[in-house]
């Protein structure tokens, strides 16, 4: 394996003095950014990088995407309300309207729209709460190698240890589950979950919810297939479970439709989204329930920051370009370009490297040649020195994750995958 050499950059000695040790992102991509236009991220030193990370998910759009910021420097300049916690705004209504009809109408979908905290762990939080208000119980199952966020609910939800073990305190009322993907691929899931349901005597109990990511990005890019996912929501439907769909990576067109969901043909009773719903990378984030299960009564689930009114306006600018049809059509054209590519010049060059993904989401996997993650890091951090920012996730890192901007130009993209597979033919073992 062969050790690139990675140029050392001067980072100023403020962040190291003063950020708290809790910093990550930027220890993996050690430059000091200046501005971005869309799949590009600008350095101080000047050198322009491929972004395959996107703000983990939350670029869709690309950065600083002209209609969007347009449409934000004109409200803010007209003086358009910067804060309102969850009263009625124009900024509000324009997105509300939207949504209703690009988004839940076109798929028969009646669900209420909560705006919750900005992130997407806000989001999942008020999805359990109001599954377990609803049920009367308190459990949740989830999958093995799922990502659900930090706060002490969602990370309840979260299979990984490492993040788990910074809770401090027990995590408990959630049971997990294999997912078809990954280490447990092989497993019947669905058989065992339908086994220990009908059990008196399986010694658990009906849970409140069931919370899946459709393809867990987080986890390593591990696709769950569709009719496993239509599965699930039968047995859901069959025990008064409520099958909660957590599209916060995989939403917003990341996966080809707009929710990653559909490929299925289900109707989840809740739907958790953020990251790029707002377009521009602007937190917000939605809990999406089925009428008969919005069961709040008024500030049950509160907090400042529950509508944010510049991300209504980004959010809405977002939608009008995927009403046009355009965001989709380069999707498609993308999705080709990528899978053909990295089967081409990436995977062929060893015979254990795996790919997998779906849309404009991708992982190559290292694990059948290295599981420990080593080579995944040297790859990361060549393509880094080459000008391209890629992220390592899955267990011990071991999957480069492709998240390009879903509107990157063919040629952008060409790039920062042929940077890719040079880096993986120099870090391969000889």
């Amino acid at each position: 394996m062969t050790t690139p050499a990675v140029e050392v950059f001067a980072v100023p000695a403020v962040f190291e003095e003063r950020e708290s040790e809790i910093r990550s992102y930027c220890r993996a991509f050690p430059a000091v950014w200046t501005s971005a236009r869309g799949a590009h991220l600008y350095a101080a030193d000047g050198r322009a990088y491929v972004d395959f990370l996107a703000g983990a998910g939350a670029l869709n759009y690309g950065h600083n995407h002209p209609a969007l910021k347009a449409a934000l420097v004109e409200y803010l300049a007209g003086d358009g309300v910067g804060h309102a916690l969850d009263m009625h705004t124009t900024a509000k209504e324009a997105f509300l309207s939207a949504f209703v009809e690009d988004v839940l109408e076109p798929r028969g979908l009646d669900h209420k729209v909560q705006f919750t905290g900005p992130t997407g762990t806000n989001a999942v939080e008020a999805a359990f709460k109001v599954a377990r208000k609803a049920t009367g119980r308190s459990g949740v199952f989830a999958f093995m190698g799922g990502y659900h966020g930090h706060t002490l609910g969602s990370l309840a939800a979260t299979a990984n240890r490492y993040h788990r073990g910074a809770a401090g305190v027990d995590l408990g009322n959630v049971t997990f589950l294999p997912f078809p993907g990954g280490p447990t691929r092989d497993l019947d899931t669905l058989g065992y979950l339908r086994t220990i349901l009908a059990d008196s005597h399986s010694g658990v109990d009906l849970p409140a919810a069931v919370i899946v990511e459709t393809v867990q990005a987080e986890g390593g890019v591990n696709v769950a297939p569709a009719e496993w996912l239509a599965g699930l929501a039968e047995i859901c439907a069959e025990h008064g479970i409520l099958l909660i769909v957590d599209e916060i990576q995989t939403g917003c067109g990341r996966t080809g439709p707009f929710l990653s969901f559909e490929r299925a043909g289900i109707v989840p009773d809740v739907v958790v989204v953020s990251k790029s719903i707002s377009g521009l990378g602007l937190p917000m984030a939605l809990t999406l329930i089925r009428p008969e299960f919005d069961v709040w009564s008024p500030g049950e689930h509160t907090g400042t920051f529950r509508g944010n009114q510049l991300a209504f306006v980004t959010g809405t600018a977002a939608l009008a370009l995927w009403r046009s049809g355009e965001v989709q059509r380069t999707i498609e054209r993308n999705t080709a370009l990528i899978s053909d590519i990295l089967a081409r010049d990436v995977v062929s060059l060893d015979e254990r490297l795996e790919l997998r993904g779906i849309g404009m989401l991708w992982g190559v996997d290292t694990a059948r040649i290295d599981p420990t993650g080593v080579l995944a890091a040297a790859i990361g951090e060549r393509c880094f020195a080459d000008g391209l920012v890629i992220e390592r996730v899955g267990r011990n890192d071991t999957v480069l994750k492709l998240l390009p901007p879903l509107t990157i130009d063919a040629f952008t993209l060409g790039e920062g995958l042929a940077i890719l597979a040079a880096a993986t033919s120099s870090c391969l073992p000889t």
